[in-house]
């Protein structure tokens, strides 16, 4: 029987007793593959550049470079889909979080199951952030008017490239599901981002589950 997919993965935190519950936590999934676990961030940044891993798993508080800081360093360099683990989260960290590319957030006080959701989730090209956390994070960067945006402002074709864009799919990828060239998917991402006033799709993405959870409650 062929084995599943693994998520190659590495985990960095600069506290040994979590690193060996989240390597507990971790173990008993058959998909979860754990490349390297480090202890500081100079260490995560190398273990990231060297080993390549599908997801980084970093803590936001961890000595010489945080979590953010390590983000940052990484740029567009990479392929590895970070995560930030953290006891708590700011709104700006959040947004810092946001702007700079992070996939998801996972609270240490979380239901332990989450982490894998999450680690899923992200490795599939999606975002993982408690919707508490966005609503929170978003309300001081988006002018009032903005929050309705997506049923106000937007087109009905912008909204649709908006959740698609939410899934975590790629331009090309969402215009091949509206059957549309990936150069007008970027004039209409151009677009949506001056409307609703975010910098990047990630930030977008996180706006879009935002407007999702208002709506379903």
């Amino acid at each position: 029987m062929d084995r599943p997919r693994q998520i190659s993965i590495i985990v960095a935190d600069d506290h040994p007793i979590v690193l060996r519950g989240v390597l507990g936590v971790l173990q008993p999934y058959s998909d979860m593959h754990v490349l390297a676990t480090c202890s500081s961030g100079p260490a995560a940044l190398q273990a990231i550049r060297e080993l390549a891993p599908e997801v980084a798993i970093l803590d936001v508080a961890m000595p010489e470079l945080d979590g953010l800081a390590v983000l940052s360093s990484l740029g567009q360099e990479t392929s590895t889909r970070v995560v930030l683990l953290t006891a708590t989260a700011t709104a700006p960290q959040l947004m810092t979080a946001i702007v700079q590319g992070a996939r998801g957030i996972v609270l240490k006080d979380g239901a332990l199951r989450g982490l894998v959701d999450c680690i899923r989730e992200v490795a599939a090209g999606r975002l993982w952030f408690p919707a508490d956390l966005v609503n929170e994070a978003l309300e001081p960067e988006i002018d009032p008017p903005h929050n309705g945006a997506c049923n106000q402002a937007l087109t009905s074709r912008e909204r649709e490239v908006m959740m698609l864009v939410a899934e975590g799919l790629s331009n090309k990828q969402v215009g091949r599901r509206l059957n549309l060239t990936e150069g007008t998917i970027k004039i209409h991402l151009h677009n949506i981002y001056s409307k609703v006033g975010v910098p990047n799709r990630t930030a977008l993405a996180a706006l879009a589950i935002d407007n999702r959870e208002r709506a379903d409650q």
